[in-house]
């Protein structure tokens, strides 16, 4: 694919209400090894012995696409109490996508957003512009469904 490329292209949000405050959606989301929960492709996620979530942090997960599984190691490069956790696969440095979290009140919950971000062209991702697009359009519904999951999972876990 070409090296001029736009990233921009390679973006998404989605968003959710999801009955909970902003402080707890963020105890969720930045408690790493919670997100196999609603992830339906990520799994084993875990943070380096003695860290946490905060900028700087390394944690590695396992993922899963079309039958394949691997390893990713990814560096915490957003923690905010509250507000917002993000995250680079690969490492603030070099990294090849950035999911991040926002949340912020609205009525007696939340609105949770998830985005991805491109931050660089990786054989790894794809080497066609399909490739690539196709593999957004994997995560986008991946973030869908995981939203939809975590909605879900507050719900009963509230009234269990």
């Amino acid at each position: 694919m070409s090296t001029n490329t736009d990233l921009h292209d390679f973006t998404f949000t989605r968003r959710a209400w999801v009955d909970a405050t902003p402080a707890d959606l963020y105890r969720l989301v930045s408690d790493v090894s919670s997100i196999s929960r609603w992830s339906p492709n990520a799994s084993d996620i875990v943070f380096d012995e003695g860290s946490g979530p905060e900028i700087g942090a390394w944690f590695s997960g396992r993922n899963r696409r079309d039958g394949k599984e691997w390893t990713t190691r990814s560096q915490v490069v957003k923690a905010e109490p509250g507000a917002a956790f993000a995250f680079v696969v690969g490492g603030a440095e070099n990294g090849i996508v950035e999911w991040s979290w926002t949340f912020r009140p609205q009525g007696r919950g939340s609105v949770a957003e998830q985005s991805w971000r491109l931050l660089r062209l990786d054989p790894v991702l794809g080497s066609t512009r399909a490739e690539v697009d196709e593999l957004r359009e994997y995560m986008a519904a991946s973030a869908e469904t995981t939203l939809i999951q975590l909605a879900e999972w507050i719900t009963t876990n509230r009234s269990a």
